[in-house]
């Protein structure tokens, strides 16, 4: 029985607690036995003792104290207790050095978290290799940001010890009775019963960034996940990996961040919106929006005031922001709820559909849509306060018109942490004069302007008195009718045509002009479908333009500095392309490289906008990667470094409009994590000298490393930044860095800033969906995309951004949600000015400035490499560092436009059905052509007789009829029928 008891122990106790029970025995055995014999064998001295009198005996005696009130006075009891003191000495040392090396031990495992705690207590598992602190300190600080995330505990499971900054992480009193750590490893269910995994909320498996091979570290993160599902199935797990091919193996998972796939699609979109990974790492970082209030400077405050928005959800029959709008359109409650609350609804969910980013004003808002918004803290954790109440016109409030004159004051309260006082003002709205606006803007396409002065039939009537007054804006309809639609599908086809004519212009002027063209099948290469051939599995299906199965270029025209039979071309210079090239650079080829070009390649992107692509690699790409790639117009490749100036001016990097560097993986540093940028961050300092003007967008793996990028020994402001940015730093800002100038313009990109998409993914699990939207990873049927559009002379008549929303989404339905801003810095010291004359200074015995001597040896290279006395695109272009560029998110209502500003858009999908898709790209496939040349010679004028316009791709808008058509309108029949109608001659039937 006893054998039994003691199996049954076993397995169910600890090796320290078993040490422990070890330890307890021996020393009962041994005071036990000391205190039977000796009282024992006094019975035969003189003194005799009691039980008790015995007790007190051997604990005096043992703890060496010996006060000598008991003795005992014949040999036998002086013989035992000279025995039991030997066995004393030889049994608990040993007993207590095994205790303490368990314990030891035990430490350096750490804990475990008991069986009572999990069914108390609610716990999160985080699964990682190496425990960085700036790693677990950003999770840390992310989790915890959210108030009803502040009981969870989390426990951290890696196989490795603990490094001294962590161990002192740990000891803080704010992470100690939190943050539980345990070494082990996941693989082991032994280790995951620790964790008590199957009791977890959730399971977080990051991937090991300092790993030099990123595919190995994926490998570690696919067994560990494996693992965890074949313990704990129904625990929802939030994997991180490197590969977007390793995404199959892990798409069980309830939520994927793939780095790769994030990385590359959020630095193509930074080609074509200035800023926007400023704009999304802000978003996807908690931020109070109090960094940099206490700064002297105007920009600083309303950056970091800006800084703050975040996206948040709500449904819509709980929301007092959206809950009046109930049957209105999704433009009109947009536009709305930005007027009087401040917040931009961008975003909604139909019950039981996907998110749908501005369906534009066809979505009929329902009470069970879900609605996405940026605002500085979400509506639950807001009271409003009427400033200026009156009972009645608070009972109308939901029905207000815009054609309601007068204002009223709202503040809002703030009260996610601490208590923020945000008033926002409606303005003004005209009734008279509602005109819309004409034509429509996109910035360097030769599109009409958007937002042109509104006119009507009688404009030549106006008189003087009338021409003086400020412009009016038409209202944003409560519900698009029939009327409404056409205009809109008629502007959208007229601004395509006028673009496809005007790249036509453009085509033929450059066959005339240049021997070497590889734009001469710019209209008839093109056609919209989705991409043939993917290098990897489980990529997204996205609307690209690509080339026809007939023209798709072999992989001799794809190497930009190689001649072949097809092409004589050596470098980009000898390439007529009508806009400037975009360059990637990169250690090799990695398959995340398709997600760069794909949306640089989108099928809503102007044609007369593609840019040429070219990728600057240091090895030779994969015949599967040259594969793919070959399917996309304008990509080129090179063998070749941003080390060596040759090689960049090869690539055309004095023509390029961006120039996007790649940090290289394997100059990951060894000795310390925070040098692995180090290479990169030299080589982009030596392009910067070189050409001052080229903007560069550097990704870095460290985010710390920030401070380094166009770092100048004498620059005074950056100096000002730095000691703000470690002001901010001390009062616990999680994005202390966000001041620095090349951050703040979007030149600089850390893929370590994703990591916060993961971690929040926990509350908002619709946040990963969501970005994926926005940076064109994904595409959904009726979801709109992201657009930008710049302020002109032409459009500062309408001064304020609240008045920009109401023209954008009066005219063209389209959600702003940002500003991205430049301006130039005045110098008012002498240390500015010093800042100003550092690179003209005059050195040494030759007499010419630094500036002068950089520029010569461009000049010289050019010459040499093209045969040229002089290149007309490399000039002396003044440096920008006295420019200041900065990404304003979510402005208020009245902040005023600048000019040069550039617009963040959301712009609703086309109206076109997908049948109507289909049947157009069969018509593409079935159309007979002439074959022409791939790439690089001219070819001769395209063929007149083949339609060069590709299908206009437009979203399915056939579920209409489910409930989203209101009162009055008609339904898609008669839509197409007056359409039928009315568009025969503009261009073709518009659906």
């Amino acid at each position: 029985m006893f054998n039994d008891l003691h199996r049954a122990l076993q397995k169910v106790q600890s090796a320290l607690s078993h040490q422990l029970m070890i330890l307890c025995a021996t020393l009962f055995c041994v005071f036990f036995t000391s205190v039977c014999g000796i009282e024992h064998l006094q019975r035969g001295g003189r003194v005799h003792l009691d039980l008790f009198q015995s007790f007190y005996y051997v604990i005096v005696t043992f703890s060496t104290v010996g006060y000598g009130d008991y003795v005992p006075d014949i040999w036998p009891s002086q013989l035992f207790m000279i025995v039991m003191i030997c066995v004393t000495l030889v049994v608990l040392p040993a007993q207590l050095e095994q205790l303490v090396f368990t314990f030891m031990e035990r430490q350096k495992q750490g804990g475990t978290y008991s069986r009572h705690r999990a069914l108390n207590e609610k716990h999160v598992v985080v699964c990682t290799t190496y425990l960085h602190a700036d790693v677990v300190m950003d999770f840390l600080n992310e989790f915890y940001a959210h108030p009803m995330l502040q009981d969870y505990f989390v426990v951290l499971l890696s196989p490795c010890e603990l490094d001294p900054t962590m161990r002192m992480i740990l000891q803080v009193p704010l992470w100690a009775q939190r943050v539980i750590y345990v070494q082990g490893s996941a693989l082991k269910d032994a280790d995951l019963t620790r964790v008590r995994l199957a009791e977890a909320e959730a399971c977080f498996i990051l991937a090991a960034r300092n790993y030099a091979d990123r595919t190995a570290a994926d490998q570690h993160t696919i067994l560990r996940s494996w693992a965890v599902k074949d313990f704990a199935p129904d625990c929802p797990q939030y994997v991180q990996v490197f590969r977007p091919e390793n995404k199959v193996h892990v798409k069980f998972a309830e939520h994927v961040v793939c780095e790769d796939e994030f990385k590359y699609a959020l630095l193509a979109n930074n080609c074509v919106c200035p800023g926007l990974s400023t704009l999304v790492t802000l978003l996807l970082h908690t931020s109070r929006g109090q960094e940099g209030q206490s700064s002297s400077e105007e920009w600083q405050r309303l950056y970091g005031k800006c800084s703050g928005n975040e996206i948040y959800h709500i449904c819509m029959k709980d929301s007092n922001f959206f809950g009046e709008y109930e049957g209105k359109s999704f433009t009109y409650a947009s536009f709305h709820a930005h007027r009087k609350y401040g917040v931009a609804l961008v975003a909604v969910q139909p019950e039981g559909k996907r998110i749908l980013l501005n369906p534009g004003p066809h979505h009929i808002m329902r009470k069970g849509d879900i609605c996405f918004y940026m605002s500085i803290t979400k509506e639950e954790n807001s009271a409003f306060i009427l400033a200026h109440p009156n009972p009645d016109k608070e009972m109308r409030g939901a029905s207000i018109r815009l054609h309601r004159t007068g204002s009223s004051r709202i503040t809002t309260t703030l009260g996610s942490t601490g208590t923020v006082a945000l008033e926002l003002q409606h303005t003004r709205s005209r009734s008279s004069s509602l005109a819309a606006g004409g034509g429509e803007h996109a910035a360097g396409t030769g599109v009409k302007n958007r937002l042109q002065l509104p006119r009507d039939g009688a404009a030549h009537r106006l008189s003087v008195q009338s021409m003086s007054r400020r412009p009016s804006i038409a209202p944003v309809p409560a519900v698009l009718d029939v009327l409404d639609a056409i205009r809109m599908q008629f502007e959208e086809n007229r601004a395509e045509a006028d673009a496809d004519e005007q790249t036509a212009d453009d085509g033929g002027k450059d066959d005339d002009n240049c021997s070497v063209c590889s734009d001469s099948t710019w209209h008839d290469d093109y056609v919209v479908d989705y991409p043939r051939q993917t290098p990897y599995l489980a990529a997204s299906p996205r609307l690209v333009y690509r080339l026809r199965e007939c023209d798709r270029r072999p992989h001799c025209c794809l190497q930009i500095t190689v001649q072949c039979e097809h092409n004589q071309a050596t470098s980009a210079k000898d390439y007529s392309w009508r806009n400037r090239a975009i360059i990637l650079a990169a250690d090799y080829a990695s398959n995340g490289i398709y997600n760069f070009i794909v949306p640089l390649r989108a099928h809503f992107q102007p044609r007369s906008s593609l840019k040429p692509i070219v990728l600057l690699l240091e090895a030779q790409p994969d015949p599967a990667f040259l594969d793919a790639i070959s399917w996309f117009p304008l990509v080129y490749w090179m063998i070749g470094s941003i080390d060596c100036l040759d090689d960049l001016l090869r690539a055309g990097i004095h023509r390029a409009d961006n120039v996007v560097v790649v940090n290289r993986e394997s100059s990951n540093s060894m000795e310390e994590d925070y040098l692995a940028d180090c290479n990169t961050i030299v080589s982009v300092q030596t392009m910067y000298k070189m050409f001052p003007s080229a903007n560069i967008i550097t990704e870095l793996t460290q985010a710390s490393n920030m401070r380094f990028m166009q770092f100048r020994a004498k620059d005074m402001y950056g100096f000002q930044l730095s000691k703000l940015e470690k002001k901010e730093k001390e009062r616990g800002s999680h994005i202390y860095y966000m001041f620095r100038r090349p951050f703040a313009a979007g030149n600089v990109f850390s893929a370590s800033m994703l990591d916060t998409l993961l971690y929040q993914a926990f509350v908002k699990d619709y946040l990963i969906t969501f970005v994926r939207l926005l940076l064109g990873i994904d595409q959904a049927p009726k979801s709109g995309y992201l657009k930008s559009m710049t302020i002109t002379k032409e459009d500062m008549w309408i001064r304020t951004y609240g008045r920009l929303y109401q023209k954008l989404c009066s005219k063209t339905c389209e959600i702003p949600i940002g500003i991205y801003r430049t301006q130039i810095l005045v110098a008012n010291s002498e240390s500015e000015v010093s800042l100003t004359i550092e690179g003209d200074r005059i050195y040494g015995r030759s007499g010419i400035s630094e500036r002068e001597e950089v520029s010569n040896l461009v000049r010289c290279r050019l010459q040499d490499l093209f045969d040229k006395n002089l290149d007309s695109d490399y000039e002396e272009m003044p440096d920008k560092k006295n420019a200041l560029s900065y990404v304003i998110i979510n402005p208020g209502y009245d902040l005023a436009l600048e000019l040069g500003d550039i617009i963040y858009l959301i712009k609703p999908s086309s109206l076109k059905s997908e049948s109507q898709q289909s049947s157009d790209r069969n018509k593409d496939y079935r159309r007979p052509r002439k074959r022409e040349e791939p790439t690089g010679r001219e070819s001769g004028p395209a063929d007149s007789t083949l339609p060069c316009n590709p299908p206009i791709i437009m979203a399915d808008d056939t579920d209409l009829d489910d409930g989203q058509v209101d009162d009055g309108q008609v339904d898609d029949g008669q839509v197409d029928e007056e359409s039928r109608n009315s568009a025969e001659g503009v261009r073709g039937t518009v659906v």
